[in-house]
């Protein structure tokens, strides 16, 4: 038994009994053959259904380790970005040490493809993979626990009430973070707050570096704890949002009824959401190490916060929301090549994106247009 046995991702001796307890779980088939036949399932799932589990059997049927799950993995992902994603760049990765252990902490804009992505790019560039961080509230079935944990996925416990029990499962976490960079020299992922921005604004939770501290000892000074968990701000930004039209409502609902009341199971959904649906570019701009004098956890999260929004690369969906909300052309550039904004050579990109706001009920589009737009509003005032 180890001490972080209760949070920690599956072992390689675990992989097969995993794998087939959850072939076994009729909510995983149904759930792929809705991903893969979005249309056609409602009439014809009777059909689909066995072939599916069909050929997950054969495609899984030989995985003993975590190493050849992600392998599956990494063949379904980028069979998906060949249909979902226009053109995937990064920037900044040739500053790390492939052999160094690092703790990215990025912007959140998607349940399971932020870190997935990150994954990606390290996978495809001879680094070690992540260890994702994912909260107990994502994990409400079975098999989705399961698979998140066979993808090195290790448990963030949200769903403690008491404050003692809160403290000490941040404890616990923190001290995993540590042991996982520090003493196995493994890559950690988590995002720089709980939840997704879904309004478009990039912004450091404190109480996520304060638990990432939790584990410094007494006599330690922070930033010389930082610097041996090698902090990397990583800036992910996305063309297109697939989950757009669910947060605008979702934020709508906020402003208007003062609540919203999520749906059980609501974000397994948002994960099919945002696996299935268009994304168009995607940058990923990994940072410097954070290996500055921090006096305290402020001083971290305002050098963490400095980079991802610095850092953040802007899409022409994100000018051109900006120019329709506020009525005037921004002043910056976008795309991995920095391009100036100029809208008179983006009118088929206007017209398609204005569509896809039209769509979109009256009262909840201005929202959507803030989504894209937060980020031109955060970009103008870095400079």
């Amino acid at each position: 038994m180890s001490e972080f046995d209760d949070i920690r991702p599956y072992r390689d001796d675990e992989v097969r009994p995993t794998l087939d307890r959850i072939l076994a779980d009729p909510e995983l088939t149904d759930a792929v053959t809705r991903l893969k036949f979005p249309k056609l399932h409602a009439v014809l799932g009777w059909l689909l259904k066995p072939l599916v589990r069909r050929k997950l059997n054969q495609q899984l049927s030989g995985i003993q380790d975590v190493q050849g799950f992600q392998a599956v993995v990494e063949k379904y992902l980028s069979g998906m970005m060949s249909t979902r994603v226009k053109e995937l760049t990064f920037s900044g990765l040739e500053k790390l040490d492939k052999h160094s252990a690092y703790l990215f902490i990025s912007n959140h804009r998607d349940i399971a493809m932020d870190p997935a992505f990150v994954n990606w790019v390290l996978f495809h560039n001879g680094c070690n993979t992540l260890r994702i961080a994912i909260g107990d509230n994502l994990l409400t079935k079975p098999f989705v626990s399961d698979l998140m944990r066979l993808n090195k996925s290790f448990i963030v416990n949200r769903s403690a009430k008491a404050p003692r029990e809160k403290l000490k499962a941040a404890k616990h976490l923190s001290a995993y973070i540590h042991h996982s960079i520090v003493n196995e020299n493994a890559n950690i992922w988590i995002a720089q707050r709980e939840g997704r921005a879904k309004d478009g604004n990039d912004k450091t939770n404190s109480a996520v570096l304060g638990m990432i501290m939790l584990n410094k000892p007494k006599t330690e000074e922070i930033a010389e704890y930082a610097k041996k968990l090698r902090i990397v701000p990583v800036s992910i930004s996305y063309e297109l949002d697939p989950c757009d039209v669910a947060k605008a409502r979702e934020l709508y609902l906020h402003r208007t009824e003062g609540s919203y009341q999520k749906e059980e199971h609501e974000d397994v959904r948002s994960i099919a959401m945002g696996i299935a649906g268009n994304k168009g570019n995607i940058h990923l701009a990994f940072g410097d190490v954070l290996d500055g004098d921090y006096q305290d956890t402020d001083e971290l999260v305002a050098a963490l916060d400095h980079q991802i929004l610095g850092n953040y690369v802007l899409h022409a969906t994100n000018c051109i929301a900006y120019e329709m909300l506020h009525g005037k052309v921004p002043v910056v550039s976008y795309g991995a090549n920095n391009t100036p904004y100029d809208p008179k050579k983006l009118i088929a990109e206007r017209t398609e994106f204005e569509v896809r706001m039209n769509a979109i009920p009256s009262g909840q589009r201005e929202i959507a247009l803030g989504i894209y737009a937060n980020p031109v509003v955060s970009k103008l005032a870095e400079c």
